[in-house]
């Protein structure tokens, strides 16, 4: 009888001690989706889920156009990179560190890669009626040369004679602004952008208003602010036109 029942204690002791050693193997898990719409031109790319290439329509490396949905779980503690890369050299132009903490932060991820720059973010090309000009502006490297902490800037397009065409009251980094529109008048007339801190009409940085010259397509303009320094001095460059790759 005593043999019994320690083996009787012995069995559920073993039994308890397996079940422990069982739920430290169990690992929390999160699933993860995430909605991709990006467009690339002229570079081909690659887009690879930790190390492994992502097939688009069958493909392994794409251009133009790019849409695709990937679905993956993470165990707590994981991290799964997503990087994208030029096909044909192989440079890896962004990376994303996608985490079980952070999954909802790449629920959908937009991008566009145009020569020398990537932008993480949406554009849909706005409707402009015949005759008129259309512009939205972002400013995705604010701060990176002029050391600005702002998130955005305050924006005043105007024609070489000073007369006002738009306002933009916050350019930011992240996303478009909303689309201001004006009569088209001269494809040979510049017209410039003044930059301010938001709100006010003190210069954004600097003591001297700084002045980006756009050119203006009629129709639809989707620029992209870059900061740059030319012969050490701040410049603000809006030569990428976003609208001529949509």
């Amino acid at each position: 009888m005593k043999k019994i029942l320690a083996f009787t204690l012995l069995t559920l002791l073993l039994s308890c001690t397996d079940n422990s050693n069982l739920e430290l193997y169990d690992k929390v898990q999160r699933a993860a989706q995430v909605n991709i719409k990006g467009y690339s031109k002229p570079d081909v790319i690659q887009m690879r889920l930790s190390g492994v290439p992502v097939s688009v329509n069958g493909n392994s490396s794409y251009t133009e156009k790019i849409e695709t949905q990937l679905n993956f779980v993470l165990d707590q503690g994981e991290t799964e990179e997503l990087g994208f890369y030029n096909s044909q050299t192989g440079a890896q132009i962004a990376k994303y560190n996608i985490t079980y903490d952070n999954i909802n932060d790449y629920k959908n991820l937009y991008f566009f890669n145009l020569p020398g720059i990537f932008l993480q973010t949406y554009a849909v090309k706005p409707q402009v009626n015949l005759g008129r000009v259309g512009f939205e502006f972002i400013f995705p490297n604010l701060g990176e040369f002029s050391g600005s902490s702002s998130e955005s800037v305050k924006g005043i397009l105007k024609r070489a004679n000073g007369t006002v065409l738009a306002e933009f009251d916050a350019i930011g980094k992240k996303d478009f602004t909303a689309v201001k529109i004006y009569p088209f008048f001269n494809a040979a007339e510049p017209v410039f952008l003044e930059l301010y801190k938001p709100g006010t009409i003190e210069p954004y940085t600097g003591s001297s208003v700084i002045k980006a010259t756009i050119k203006q397509d009629i129709g639809a303009n989707l620029i992209v602010l870059q900061e740059k320094m030319e012969n050490g001095a701040l410049v603000v460059k809006g030569e990428i036109d976003v609208a001529d790759y949509l």
